[in-house]
């Protein structure tokens, strides 16, 4: 494993401050010294970026999905050292991470297809009418075509699918544009294995050097220096609302403000209506692994249950705490976050208004920093009164709020900020007398759930990752799937051009044939 800082195709002396990987279940440092990199290195990175990505941006599609394809094959060779060491750096189980590999190979795969496919330019023609009344119309083409680029921000619950060659270096290196990527310091050492297979298939493709780099730090002072870097083009993010509002400014007060693209978190909000509580209240328990798993460590966990006060909601309660009462307590990814998560899901149990409804029995005293989950309890009233119960409590955490009838369950419902997701749990025939509510979800949320738990997200190209504010700084785009490749494209019109100065993708005889908007009719 090479844990020296990755500029381009070169690794850099050791010389900035040295730190290590800490394993969260025992709080013993990992094997391998790892460097804080410098700011004349992360202006080198990002300086060799903006260079590559003249040469990068006008690579063929099918090198550039081959180059994807490399990618994913290489993290597939690197076996069970990676999944050993994202382990140890995460404290998450290994078929979770396996799982998780699995999403980050198919990712890249996904995006090689994509490019190949080649439709997702979004090409535009229309030709031109030189003798239309009253005026002539120009002969006019667009496309999309790269920005610039991208400094990726890797995340602490995915140190795969969302850090070094997850879905934001996926999907910004099959638009054109070359990453810098910031390492988390919580897991430089899967970040480093990741990294080498990246550069092996930039190496073996032919890519320019420059197309992907990365930087270790275990403070924020990097991290800053790449957002303000003037030829930055895009940043993403994915983590804490504090930690994505700080970049979004960073990058509204440069010189040219630049996109930043930041999940910042989400506490999911579920409608438990009276007729599925009714009917199946034993079974809407299950919900229970979906605010567990993985220590509830999930951006999409479910943070928030809403219902009307009634019978079936009592039967669900206590089918809830018994499920609850018998999970395991699980180790969490830093123990910034274990102390994080106890302050807050500590000071709201202690919160007259709130009782503690369920509660995990099985805390494992053998390891460290172990998440134990906790369910309270909250009527409307009290929940409407006071801002902080809205706020996202990152763990296995949930807090049940108890409405007295439909009107206080639409008063919740409204009083709630953007979400990654909202689901509501529903017999068929009492939908239409929940309209309101169901129509407030969907501009609530970037994905809406009918009959399901809202974690487990679907890689694909219907899905929708994103939210409005504060869920994340864009709700327009989407961080997961392929449409997520849109956050690092722009369009641009070509007027009047001949048609040997076009690129393939406008040319009249389609070479690339892909589909295209020609004279208002979609064909090939």
């Amino acid at each position: 494993m090479e844990t020296r800082n990755l500029i381009g195709y070169s690794y850099l002396p050791q010389l900035g401050n040295k730190f290590k990987a800490v394993d969260p279940s025992l709080g013993t440092d990992l094997p391998g010294d790892f460097y804080a990199a410098s700011m004349s290195e992360a202006d080198a990175a990002v300086n060799l970026a903006d260079k590559a990505f003249e040469i990068y941006r006008n690579v063929g599609k099918a090198k550039k999905a081959a180059f994807l394809r490399s990618i994913a094959d290489g993290i597939l060779a690197i076996g069970d050292d990676l999944i050993n060491r994202a382990m140890a750096e995460s404290g998450l189980p290994g078929p979770r991470l396996q799982g998780e590999r699995a999403r980050t190979t198919n990712q890249l795969y996904m995006f090689a297809d994509l490019l190949e496919e080649g439709s997702w330019v979004e090409a535009i023609i229309d030709t031109a009418i030189p003798d239309r009344q009253l005026l002539p119309r120009a002969d006019i083409r667009k496309m999309m075509v790269p920005i610039g680029p991208v400094v990726v921000f890797g995340a602490s619950n995915f140190p795969m699918a969302f850090s070094v060659a997850g879905g934001d270096t996926a999907a910004a290196l099959a638009a054109g544009c070359p990453v810098v990527v910031k390492a988390h310091p919580a897991h430089p050492g899967t970040s480093a294995l990741v990294a080498e297979a990246v550069k092996k298939a930039a190496e073996k493709n032919g890519m320019p050097e420059g197309v992907f780099s990365i930087l270790y730090d275990d403070g924020y002072a990097i991290g800053e220096a790449l957002v303000k870097h003037p030829k930055t083009k895009i940043v993403t993010f994915t983590g804490s609302f504090k930690g994505g509002m700080a970049l979004v400014k960073m990058a509204r007060e440069r010189d040219e403000p630049i996109p930043v693209f930041a999940e910042m978190g989400s506490i999911n909000p579920v409608i438990l209506l009276p007729k599925a509580l009714e009917k199946r209240a034993e079974e809407l328990a299950q919900l229970s692994a979906s605010i567990t798993t993985n220590a509830g460590q999930f951006c999409t966990q479910p943070g928030l249950l809403i219902a009307i006060r009634s019978e079936g909601l009592e039967r669900f309660k206590k089918a809830l705490a018994t499920a609850i009462a018998d999970v395991n307590s699980a180790t969490m990814l830093t123990p910034g976050i274990w102390a994080n998560y106890n302050k807050l899901s500590g000071s709201i149990a202690t919160n007259k208004a709130v009782s503690i409804i369920a509660k995990s029995d099985k805390v494992n005293t053998a390891n460290i920093n172990q998440g134990a989950a906790v369910v309270t309890e909250i009527t409307a009233e009290a929940f409407l009164a006071d801002e902080k119960f809205k706020e996202e409590v990152f763990g296995p955490y949930s807090m049940l709020v108890v409405a007295d009838d439909k009107a206080q369950l639409e008063q919740v419902v409204n009083s709630l900020q953007g979400q990654l997701t909202a689901s509501v749990m529903a017999e068929k025939d009492e939908l239409p007398e929940y309209k309101n509510i169901t129509d407030r979800l969907a501009s609530l949320a970037g994905r809406v759930i009918l009959n399901g738990p809202p974690t487990g997200v679907e890689v694909g190209n219907a899905i929708q990752h994103g939210g409005p504010f504060p869920a994340t700084s864009d709700s327009r785009f989407t961080s997961v799937g392929t449409s997520s490749i849109k956050r690092f494209v722009r369009p641009v019109c070509w007027q009047n051009w001949d048609e040997d100065l076009l690129p393939d993708e406008l040319k009249i005889n389609n070479p690339l044939n892909i589909w295209r908007l020609f004279n208002n009719q979609w064909t090939k």
